[in-house]
């Protein structure tokens, strides 16, 4: 009997042609993705997606959020994308962005686990991470942060510090044409490098300047085909050449530098005393020795340090480049934030928060930078908790959540002018006028990394500091 099946399926197997194989495997997967692609009841609606890739092939990756635009004119506030494999959905406008982080925020508390940040990340850190490792090191940054400086005289004092460094390093150049990039990472990089690793680096270090170039190229390699296409195919890609690659690369070394520094703490760690955000965690893995539940160990160390690093010096830089570039375009502005500067503080007089009331124009202007500058126009994407009704719509667990801080800043019944640099829009009779739909960083409540308030001094000191030799 059991030889009469061997030969019975040996003569099918010999009967199938190649190609009916490969058509059938075909046919299979396209009907398996088509069920895992089927919208629950009720869902946002959006745009039909191609199978394996979603509307992937839609997106122009360099100008996303201008295509998006189009999406929302066309399905209104909440609508879907599928993202390769990744049902996702967009949140614009203010009533609903604040519907979902404030009034609903456990239920979008969590990161997408997508195949392309599991390899990076492998969901440890501050940035990726969800439950309850998030809230033990989200805790734990918030507290540490808060000692070394986050919100402390301190933290102006190193800003201070290193603001005259930037100035002097600028100065240096006699006027001439110069591309600061590099110089103002960094100036803002020395920032939380003095909070984490306990030391600035100078400019002129070889090794520093290449770790910089390697954090700015991650971050723009992250946009590319290639990287969005290793999230549809993940182990195909593996073996595949490309911008992924070097992506993996560059982080690789990356982790090799903070571990190293990690590694140099060890050496001379004294358990009494903590010098910066590194001896605080040695102290904590130290303290939780034995207990298998907690997240603190070496490991989380790297990622959560790597976070800081790159959190704490992309943002500000690129916030300082596209003030540069706005002043530059705009000199009666200039001219007007300099006077400001010039009569409040004069020439010698160190700026700090405390004479940011004092500047109104020159507040206005900052803001006004972030408005158009749209640094983070989508926000770092989130993911359903739990079953979630928000407008209406179902949103199952697991779905991708992205708000639109793009539509939020452009909205012409929030702005007078959305697509014109005007610091009027943080004015009223003068004085500095707080908008609630200016959110550059997205809501920053309990469950938001407070990395923002320490972005925002930094921007707002250095901001002040360099506003002089701009044109000089």
């Amino acid at each position: 009997m059991l030889e009469a099946l061997g030969s019975l399926a040996a003569a099918l197997w010999a009967a199938l042609r190649p190609g009916t194989v490969l058509l059938g495997t075909a046919v299979f997967l396209f009907f398996a993705d088509f069920l895992k692609r089927r919208r629950p009841k009720n869902f946002p609606p959006g745009p039909a997606g191609l199978p394996f890739v979603g509307n992937s092939l839609l997106m122009d990756l360099e100008k996303a959020h201008l295509k998006l635009q189009q999406f929302v004119k066309k399905y209104g506030n909440v609508f879907s994308l599928d993202l390769g494999t990744f049902p996702s959905v967009l949140i614009s406008g203010l009533p609903l962005i604040k519907e979902a982080l404030v009034h609903q925020g456990e239920n979008f508390s969590n990161r997408p686990v997508m195949p392309l940040q599991e390899h990076i990340f492998n969901t440890k850190g501050l940035i990726m991470s969800s439950g309850h490792i998030w809230k033990e090191q989200r805790r734990f940054a918030l507290t540490t942060l808060r000692n070394f400086g986050l919100g402390k005289k301190s933290l102006e004092e190193r800003i201070q510090e290193e603001a005259s460094y930037l100035i002097q390093m600028i100065g240096e150049e006699n006027g001439k044409p110069f591309d600061p990039h590099f110089t103002i990472n960094n100036a803002v990089s020395n920032i939380i490098c003095s909070i984490t690793f306990g030391e600035r680096f100078d400019y002129q270090d070889d090794q520093f300047r290449e770790l910089l170039r390697m954090l700015d190229e991650v971050l723009n390699l992250q946009t590319s085909m290639c990287c969005q296409l290793y999230n549809v195919f993940p182990r195909i890609m593996n073996f595949l050449p490309g911008p992924h690659q070097a992506l993996f690369n560059n982080l690789e070394k990356l982790k090799m530098f903070v571990a190293k520094m990690i590694e140099n703490h060890k050496r001379d760690w004294n358990p009494a005393e903590a010098r910066d955000f590194i001896d605080a965690y040695l102290q904590e893995i130290e303290k939780h020795k034995g207990d298998a539940a907690s997240s603190f160990h070496e490991e989380n160390l790297i990622y959560s340090t790597l976070d800081l690093f790159l959190a704490g010096t992309e943002t500000t830089s690129t916030a300082l480049r596209w003030g540069l570039l706005y002043m530059a375009l705009n000199p009666e502005i200039q001219e007007k934030v300099q006077a400001e500067i010039d009569r409040v503080l004069g020439q010698s007089q160190q700026p700090n928060m405390a004479t940011r009331e004092s500047l109104p124009y020159t507040n206005a202007v900052i803001h006004e930078v972030l408005r158009m500058g749209n640094i983070i126009p989508l926000n770092v994407p989130r993911e359903v908790a739990v079953d979630t009704t928000l407008a209406g719509y179902h949103l199952p667990k697991g779905t991708l959540v992205a708000t639109n801080l793009t539509a939020l800043h452009r909205d012409p019944a929030e702005w007078a002018t959305p697509d014109t640099f005007n610091p009027e829009h943080f004015l009223e009779n003068g004085q500095f006028k707080k908008r609630e739909s200016f959110l550059p960083f997205s809501i920053e409540l309990k469950h938001i990394l407070p990395i923002t308030d320490f972005i925002c001094k930094q921007i707002i000191l250095f901001y002040t500091y360099s506003n002089p030799i701009i044109n000089s």
